[in-house]
Formats: C-alpha cells, sequence, structure tokens
C-alpha cells in the first residue's frame, strides 16, 4: 500500500478523482451543477465546455455525458436548478405556516431574498448570463417561466392578505407585487455589477424602505 505522505502529487489527484467517481448518482449531478456554476460565473455563459467543468469537479468527461448526456443539457440544468432552489425558497416563506404574523413573513421573505445564500455573486451570474445573452433567453423563459409566475402569484396574495389586514387604501397587490419584484431584480443586478456602490446593506435598506412606506403598519 502506498503511503499517503509519499505519493506523488499525480498519484493524489487519481486517487481524489476516483474517490468523487464512486460517490452516489445525485452527488456526482450535484458536484457537475456547482462546478458548472463557477464555470459560468469565472468564464461566462457561452465560454464554458465540459471539459471546463469537468475539470473543475475533478470527474471525467465520461461521467458527465453519462449524467447530462451533453453540454446543453447541463447548462439547462444548472439553470433550473439555481431558478428553482430561488423561488422554492420563496415560496415556501409566503405560503409557510410557521409564520403566521404576515409583518413577520415580510421580514423573513426580504431577508431571504437578499440574504448571503441568494447574493452569492456565482449564483447570480448564471441568472444573468442566461438573461443577458439573446440567444439563451429562450431556453431562461422556458425553464424560468414556470416558476416565475407562481412566486409572482404567491407574492401577490400575500400582498393582498397584508393589504386586506391593514387596511391600507390605494393600494393595489398586482401592481405593488410588480414593482417590488422588479426592485429586487434590480438590486440584485446592481449587487452582482456594482459591489463597491451598492452594498447588501444598502440594497436592504432600499427594499424595506419600499415595503415601509406600502405597508407602514407591518414593517418595523
Amino acid at each position: 500500500m502506498t503511503d499517503a505522505s509519499s505519493a506523488t502529487p499525480e498519484v493524489l489527484a487519481d486517487a481524489q478523482i476516483k474517490r468523487r467517481q464512486i460517490l452516489p448518482k445525485a452527488e456526482r449531478r450535484q458536484q457537475l451543477i456547482d462546478a458548472t456554476i463557477r464555470c459560468i460565473a469565472q468564464h461566462g455563459l457561452s465560454a464554458v465546455t465540459m471539459q471546463m467543468v469537468t475539470r473543475d469537479a475533478g470527474l471525467s468527461v465520461g461521467i458527465a455525458n453519462l449524467h447530462f448526456e451533453s453540454k446543453d443539457n447541463l447548462l439547462k440544468e444548472t439553470l433550473r436548478y439555481v431558478a428553482e432552489e430561488y423561488h422554492n425558497g420563496q415560496i415556501e416563506i409566503m405560503e409557510g405556516t410557521e409564520l403566521a404574523d404576515l409583518g413577520a413573513r415580510l421580514d423573513a421573505l426580504l431577508d431571504f431574498q437578499l440574504g448571503r445564500g441568494v447574493t452569492q455573486r456565482q449564483k447570480m451570474s448564471v441568472w444573468f448570463a442566461y438573461y443577458g445573452e439573446a440567444g439563451a433567453r429562450p431556453v431562461y423563459q422556458k425553464i424560468v417561466s414556470t416558476v416565475d409566475k407562481l412566486a409572482a402569484q404567491k407574492l401577490e396574495t400575500l400582498f393582498a392578505s397584508i393589504i386586506d389586514e391593514g387596511g391600507y387604501r390605494g393600494v393595489d397587490a398586482r401592481e405593488l407585487a410588480t414593482g417590488y419584484s422588479a426592485l429586487i431584480d434590480g438590486l440584485h443586478l446592481g449587487l452582482l455589477v456594482t459591489p463597491r456602490e451598492l452594498s447588501k446593506r444598502r440594497a436592504r435598506s432600499v427594499a424595506r424602505d419600499f415595503l415601509r412606506r406600502a405597508f407602514p403598519d407591518h414593517i418595523r
């Protein structure tokens, strides 16, 4: 048996790849998706290759083809993963029963949308890489539109409940939800593109001020 302390870097690298390749299917798929997220953030969507992703993941191209069949499928599943993680997180908060207080639920939603997990630069890069490249927009629309619509409906329902509970007048839940969603998208883009001008703390302050103006009795 080879002593790990005396093994060459090449031997250690080969051993690491073999350990990664015997992981369960779900873990290997996640490895490849995580590597794709990193590669898109570093190189851009159009520059990503299967070889680049597998090298980052420490897996072979054959393993990647086994799980995703092609680079296009891998890129689509990466977008789907990021989109569902974000929207499912929002929906869980908006329709969850753990927070009966609507103001607390709104606070939790804002914390999630501008929290560390969502505003991670690598994940935001995936969103805007697809949205920014004309050739990728049809794929973006096909994958994201369904979860987008569901999240928008849940947000409108939450706002309508708050309006009803607070007795707010002259406020339209749909228009308010549309404006708030656009604000959050803009803040995400600002955090990605101009992080020196827009800090996460300031982004949260801007979003909270929007909600406070709409629901002064629910945002403390």
